[in-house]
């Protein structure tokens, strides 16, 4: 046993024997070519770093141990013995059609690379006009055309048919580009937390959509871009909207966990506490913040009118009506407005929908009350009877005035990149506001209120709606208490401005130490002036990431469904009645998105065919 142990450990040691080991051969010699080899009929190419001679009569390449005189003289008597004897010169003429030939197949080559190109920027010029994919070929190509023809030559224009700019083709390029913005944004909303804003609505086809919009950390600020837009098949309940939500997360690899807030209008599918989108998205991801849209929050606490103001704007809105439902009166109308030199010719409709449209209507109405009082009586209309009534014209100026000033206040909460403390200061103030109107008004000052205060001063009349406007204005307060639940304006000092408020009371004992640091720190402080509100506390989670992300839970999520209005506008504008089949997503991201597409990447992964 001890003797076949032996021998294969031997045999062990013999396999391990540096004597056994692979050969080491020398590495191969580099030759290099030599311009007296053109003798011979060859030239040099590249190829893979290494030089190999090119034979300029067959254009064949040989190896680079080829790169001996005897070997290029052997491949010349060879295969070319009616050149063996032919000068320098004439191989040098062969040298210059080879590399000719050459430049010309390269030149070749690039045009479909160069028109595939262009075609791509061409359609993402195309959707973020919003405009139909055949504008292409009906009108942009033969306007380029003409003008490269004025200014270059014809030859030039012809080359610009090259470029693939067919409808298909369109729109092929313009759902590359939209999944090549989303791959960015993916790739983007997967690194950190997050906040969503989502809002449905119907477009002009009856189609029922969902557009959310998120919003991320990027760098050193933070950005807003729309995550989908999906079309809802059936009805628009929670559970569908959540499923279409979850689903398209899932497929995106972005966690649940990573949100921290989401953004809604008050509908019950939205809203709903127990059965409610939000109370199906509290579930996977307990630490999401519900915002009820500010915006919509503002609009339904001025909704509210008392049943005298409420008469008034019923008058006004038929008295809009019977002038604009009727197109010989809306012509009369004008031409009278014409006549008595007024600024605008024409009142405007109420749409219940559209948060400014009261304000603007009532506006008109009183600017054009005396060309409405005449054509009123001309028709023999009931309704001049109204703008015969100076009570009435008082309500309506006092209105107008109002709901200027809560036209002006949701403005104030539009905008991208809004956040909670930045529009809770804006509330605040108008809380305020309304709390000085009524105090002043209680002692008969209107001066807050130009309209009003002019009519009564021109037509030298006593106020005599005092008692209106303050029920008016108080039920307003009531109702801007209900919607926003006011809270103390200072709670959000310590973010606003860390450097002059103290620190809240609820803040950990390490949140609190970071905090002595942060104000304490003089960079800090000079950064704090020169950056916004939302990169300064970014800049400060790196250092101090405790009391950076507290601040940051508050920043992130989206204040109002703004964006979302923006979305369903250009909606509107994409998906036409004469484009009402289209799939609308990625028409709508390459439209409003702000990440530019890689068009080299897109590019690298299609083959460039003038034809495609």
């Amino acid at each position: 046993m001890e003797k076949f142990l032996t021998q294969h450990k031997r045999k062990a040691e013999d396999e391990a024997s540096p004597d056994v080991l692979p050969k080491q051969f020398p590495k191969a010699k580099m030759r290099k070519y030599d311009e007296a080899y053109l003798a011979f009929g060859f030239t040099c190419t590249t190829v893979g770093n290494e030089e190999r001679p090119q034979c300029v009569v067959c254009l064949k390449v040989l190896a680079c141990d080829s790169l001996k005189p005897n070997k290029l003289r052997r491949h010349l008597e060879t295969n070319h013995p009616e050149h063996k004897d032919k000068p320098v010169d004439f191989f040098r003429h062969k040298l210059v059609n080879c590399r000719a030939q050459q430049s010309l197949f390269t030149k070749a080559a690039s045009v479909p690379a160069n028109a595939q190109l262009a075609s791509y920027k061409v359609a993402y010029r195309v959707a973020q006009c919003k405009k139909p994919h055949t504008i292409v070929e009906e009108l942009i190509l033969p306007c380029a055309m003409d003008m490269v023809s004025v200014m270059l030559n014809d030859s030039a224009a012809s080359k610009l048919r090259a470029i693939p700019l067919s409808n298909n083709t369109i729109g092929r390029r313009i759902y590359d580009i939209s999944k090549d913005i989303e791959e960015q944004l993916n790739d983007k909303v997967r690194d950190g937390r997050f906040s969503l804003q989502m809002d449905e609505a119907t477009d002009s086809n009856k189609d029922c959509l969902l557009i959310t919009y998120v919003r991320f950390i990027d760098g050193d600020d933070m950005r807003e871009e729309l995550l989908f837009c999906k079309q809802i098949t059936g009805r628009a309940t929670a559970e569908e909207l959540f499923k279409i939500i979850d689903t398209y997360l899932k497929e995106a690899n972005l966690k649940w966990e990573d949100c921290v807030g989401i953004c809604t209008d008050g509908a019950r599918a939205m809203a709903g506490i127990r059965g409610g989108l939000q109370a199906l998205i509290k579930r996977v991801s307990p630490n999401a913040q519900w915002t009820h849209c500010m915006i919509h929050r503002e609009a339904l606490a001025s909704k509210q009118l008392s049943p005298e103001l409420n008469d008034v704007m019923t008058h006004v809105i038929a008295t809009v009506n019977y002038i604009k439902t009727r197109p010989v009166k809306a012509r009369i109308f004008s031409a009278l407005c014409e006549e008595m030199g007024s600024d605008h010719t024409a009142v405007l409709f109420h749409s219940e929908s559209r948060w400014l449209s009261r304000g603007k209507v009532l506006s008109r109405v009183l600017e054009l009350r005396d060309e409405i009082r005449i054509f009123l009586k001309e028709e023999r209309s009931d309704l001049a009877d109204n703008f015969y009534c100076n009570k009435f014209l008082m309500k309506l100026a006092y209105l107008s005035d109002m709901f200027l000033k809560l036209n002006e206040l949701n403005l104030q909460l539009q905008g991208k990149n809004t956040h909670l403390p930045q529009l809770a200061d804006k509330i605040t103030s108008f809380v305020r506001k309304l709390e000085m109107w009524l105090q002043r008004v209680k002692v008969g000052r209107v001066d807050s209120f130009e309209n009003l205060k002019s009519f009564i001063e021109d037509n030298k009349l006593q106020n005599t709606v005092i008692p209106c406007m303050e029920e008016h204005i108080s039920a307003l307060q009531k109702h801007f208490q209900r919607y926003f639940l006011m809270q103390d304006p200072k709670q959000y000092d310590w973010i606003r401005d860390p450097f002059s408020a103290s620190p809240p009371a609820d803040l950990s004992t390490p949140e609190e130490e970071q905090f002595i640091d942060v104000t304490s720190d003089s960079t800090l402080r000079l950064q704090f002036q020169s950056k916004t509100l939302a990169a300064f506390w970014i800049g400060v989670e790196k250092q101090y990431p405790l009391l950076g992300k507290r601040a940051l839970a508050t920043l992130l999520p989206f204040a109002t469904s703004y964006l979302c209005e923006i979305g369903f506008s250009a909606v509107a504008s994409i998906k036409t009645k004469y484009r009402s089949k289209m799939d609308i997503e990625n028409e709508l991201r390459v439209a409003i998105s702000k990440l530019p597409p890689r068009f080299e990447k897109i590019c690298s992964m299609k083959q460039a065919h003038t034809s495609h």
